[in-house]
């Protein structure tokens, strides 16, 4: 196949998701025009030989070519190309393949699972285009350059970011970093819009009005130490001499005076309550509020937390709510409105959320604030490249990409 009739990712991703529902042994009675394309490359099968072993033979080495690892070897069980597996119904070679990632089958299949066939599907497409297959980097779920390239308008569609790497550059040359921000089409009730997805720790933000931040229900902020966005978002907004000791605590602060006023002593506020505050320090990056969404309720006796999706939607569409009011407080003050707000994957942490899960219920609130004409500059965070591909194609079903259904 010549680089100009290089196969569509997303294409080649829909047909490998044939190939796990059917199953190796059924390779005869599917219709996979792209796959069989594929393998009629030169090395694949010979003429006039049936086109499904050359298929098949194509999915072996575009497998072998991930290098290892949980990834290839949950690959192998889902496809059933682990040996012994081959005649095993799709839902136990789903549930052996998670028992490989520790986490449960629904985990699996709204979160790993894709991310597993993507990257079957990267390396078909690199198999295609003549280049050799590359494995991800060693100690990632996927590569960082999987997420995409802007077009020069800065736009960047799903498609964009599970396909960045599929014409590989000259192996003499250094593969280019993987952009940190994405801008890709969404659609809610008849409005059409754009988010930005950003990639990269919570305190690189810059020029966003507010900034959601998830909480317990006590309003308790981590310490500023560990990793979680709240955490980060304390440390980035405290202010320090030149020296870096601690002068002010300016984000802990504020949020136990929005609680020593509106919570009872003691108590929990109920599940979506959202508590303003300053931004602290993070007032140099023109980040202007930060918004605390209590979702995680905490489980006695353990360090554990509970989160239920509908309390991430109430507590987002609280923030809007929030938005408006301080919106009208500052007109008539004469300040400029808040514009822009940057939403994580609220409960995706502790909170025991999957990244879908949890998308789900951030967009049902978006989506319901989009398709009434909130006209909102609007952002997600994630850290991890894995989850950005998630979060991007999760967000082209909403401009009218087809979805496929959860399957066996």
């Amino acid at each position: 196949m010549s680089p100009t009739q290089l196969p569509d990712h997303g294409a080649v991703l829909a047909e490998v998701r044939e190939v796990r529902r059917a199953g190796i042994v059924r390779l005869r009675e599917l219709r996979l025009p792209v796959l069989t394309g594929m393998s009629a490359s030169p090395g694949e099968g010979s003429p006039g030989e049936p086109r499904f072993p050359a298929v098949e033979r194509l999915l072996r080495t575009a497998v072998a070519a991930i290098g290892g690892g949980t990834l290839q070897e949950a690959a192998e069980f889902s496809l059933g190309l682990a040996q012994g597996t081959r005649d095993w119904p799709p839902a136990d070679r789903r549930r052996r393949a998670a028992q490989v990632y520790g986490v449960s089958v629904e985990r699996f299949r709204k979160n790993q699972e894709l991310m597993v066939l993507g990257q079957v599907a990267e390396q078909l497409v690199r198999l295609a285009s003549g280049a050799p297959a590359q494995p991800p980097a060693t100690g990632a779920a996927a590569p960082a350059s999987d997420v995409g390239t802007a077009p020069a308008d800065g736009s960047a569609p799903a498609s964009a970011l599970t396909s960045a790497s599929a014409i590989s550059e000259p192996s003499a040359r250094p593969r280019p970093l993987a952009p940190s921000h994405h801008r890709i089409p969404v659609r809610a009730g008849g409005h059409g819009g754009h988010v930005t997805l950003h990639v990269h720790a919570v305190d690189l933000l810059r020029d966003i009005d507010v900034v959601v931040s998830p909480s317990n229900t006590h309003l308790a902020l981590p310490e500023p130490y560990k990793s979680s966005v709240a955490a980060s978002l304390r440390r980035a907004g405290a202010v320090r001499d030149p020296a870096g000791r601690l002068v002010e605590d300016s984000v802990r602060d504020e949020l136990r005076a929005w609680s020593d006023r509106f919570a009872a002593p003691g108590l929990s506020v109920a599940p979506g309550t959202v508590a303003p505050t300053g931004a602290g320090a993070l007032a140099w990056q023109g980040i202007r509020r930060i918004f605390h969404a209590a979702v995680a309720v905490p489980r006695p006796g353990t360090n554990d937390y509970d989160v239920q999706p509908a309390d991430v939607t109430r507590a987002v569409t609280r923030v809007f709510a929030l938005l408006a009011e301080e919106n009208g407080r500052s007109a008539d003050a004469g300040l400029p409105p808040l514009r822009s707000l940057c939403l994580p994957l609220l409960g995706a942490g502790r909170g025991g959320l999957t990244p879908a899960v949890s998308f789900a219920a951030v967009w049902a609130a978006v989506e319901a604030e989009l398709a009434r004409g909130g006209d909102w500059d609007l952002h997600f965070l994630v850290r991890r490249p894995e989850r950005a591909l998630l979060v991007a194609e999760l967000l082209a079903f909403t401009d009218g990409a087809p979805t496929e259904e959860p399957g066996p």
